[in-house]
């Protein structure tokens, strides 16, 4: 009837629960069930590493389709499996269940913090710098389903160095960092040359007719992290950074609340306005 963990010898419990929608998170005519099984594991996944946790077991719900109902969801726990099995996430059960409506993943996720405790929102100090450990931009071409979640990224960067805050990147580089300048009461400029963008983002751009910069600020799904640290200790992080890990400076905290991007030119913007919304809806 129930999932027994022996937790005696753990500290705290992380636990992050994400739902995946049909029409609104996905659609079933751009991808394969595996990719989003093992998306709906990704995301939760990428949550525990944004508290620079470890994840341990997870429980999935899936309300599927009557038509199909039994092979979609072997479908989908084939996705999620190989990812579990990669991050030594025990599948620790979960329930099924079909109706007239679209496919849902419900997934939650159980973790603990290293012996340094959880990273959280709230730590940024003025004077801290910015850093992403990776490019970003133009996940809706692909990598909003087949990312791979920067658990090890940031437990190495936990281990090597002293983290001021942490979150990662889900609703774009705008509205994932303002989460943490509102929980640290503080504000931040970045530096638009800075900032990495990927392919995706400058091959989205000669379509559309937003610039990469833009993608990059905002499309959110990028699912890289974002963290704060004191910057000799960011210095020395540039020089030896961690291995397999990427570094990119790409701004600073100030006392004065608000985002500002400034440009090479000197041209300051806010970015208050910029944020993800779900491209498989118009709501």
């Amino acid at each position: 009837d129930a999932a027994v963990l022996d937790w005696s010898a753990r500290p705290d419990c992380l636990v992050t629960v994400d739902m995946l929608m049909e029409g609104v998170d996905f659609t079933l005519d751009t991808a394969t069930p595996e990719r989003i099984g093992r998306k709906a594991l990704a995301v939760n996944l990428s949550d525990i590493a944004a508290m620079a946790g470890k994840p341990v077991a997870c429980v999935v719900a899936l309300a599927l389709p009557q038509s199909g109902g039994y092979e979609l969801g072997q479908r989908l726990t084939s996705g999620l499996l190989p990812l579990a099995e990669e991050f030594g996430v025990v599948l620790a059960g979960g329930d099924t269940n079909t109706w007239q409506g679209p496919l849902v993943l419900s997934i939650t996720v159980l973790g603990e913090p290293t012996g340094r405790g959880p990273v959280l929102r709230s730590g940024a100090r003025p004077g801290d710098w910015i850093c992403v450990t990776g490019p970003l931009g133009g996940s809706l071409l692909g990598h909003h389903l087949d990312f791979t979640p920067r658990v090890r990224e940031a437990l190495a960067l936990h281990e090597a160095t002293t983290l001021h805050s942490l979150i990662d990147i889900s609703d774009g580089l705008a509205a994932d960092l303002g989460h943490i300048l509102e929980e640290s009461r503080v504000g931040a400029v970045l530096q638009a040359e800075s900032i990495p963008i990927t392919p995706a983002a400058h091959e989205m751009s000669r379509t559309d007719h937003r610039s990469p910069l833009d993608h990059a600020l905002a499309d959110g799904e990028d699912f890289e992290l974002i963290f704060t640290l004191a910057p000799d200790e960011g210095q020395r992080l540039l020089a030896r950074p961690p291995a397999g890990v990427a570094v990119h400076h790409i701004g600073d905290v100030t006392a004065e609340e608000g985002l500002i991007l400034r440009h090479a030119d000197g041209r300051r913007v806010s970015l208050a306005s910029l944020g993800w919304k779900h491209p498989f809806t118009s709501r």
